[in-house]
């Protein structure tokens, strides 16, 4: 099973996070991680990570690449997954399922954290099978039911 390092984004690390790759048929379900990067800069509630093999772990400078990107956000109580990319070449090996395990451990970790969420494109099969495995099942908050195109998912304990 993989497990993941997550480390904060810095000058070492920031291009490699920018040269991160999704599959073709990605692109148009997730944003990119520079996208990612501005909010963060502008919104101190805003969590942004790089996403490293468990080798890195120790290592000032690691000597494995990095291979995704998260972020999260924590607001009114909410912790809420804004991102999740996992470069192209690195998909399919279990990074996306160790990085969501290892992220609702650190939002548990927050005392104002009373909710665990995510969300994501109605049409990312991926996404949607990976959460409900995960224990996520549908949000019914008014601003979600009638979302037109992201489906809103709580973690249920």
């Amino acid at each position: 099973m993989a497990k993941v390092h997550l480390r904060k984004i810095t000058r070492e690390n920031f291009h490699a996070c920018l040269n991160l790759q999704v599959t073709e048929v990605q692109r148009r379900l997730v944003a990119t991680a520079t996208q990612s990067l501005a909010e963060a800069y502008i919104d101190p509630n805003l969590f942004p990570l790089a996403i490293y093999d468990a080798a890195a772990c120790g290592y000032e400078q690691p000597e494995v690449p990095l291979i995704g990107f998260t972020m999260y956000e924590i607001v009114a109580g909410v912790g809420f997954i804004m991102r999740l990319m996992v470069d192209q070449k690195y998909q399919r090996q279990g990074y996306g399922r160790a990085t969501m395990i290892e992220v609702i451990r650190r939002l548990k970790l927050h005392p104002e954290v009373e909710i665990i969420a995510t969300s994501y494109q109605k049409e990312n099969e991926i996404a949607a099978r990976l959460y409900q495995s995960l224990g996520f099942w549908q949000w019914n908050i008014s601003f979600a039911i009638s979302h037109p195109t992201e489906v809103y998912v709580k973690l249920e304990d």
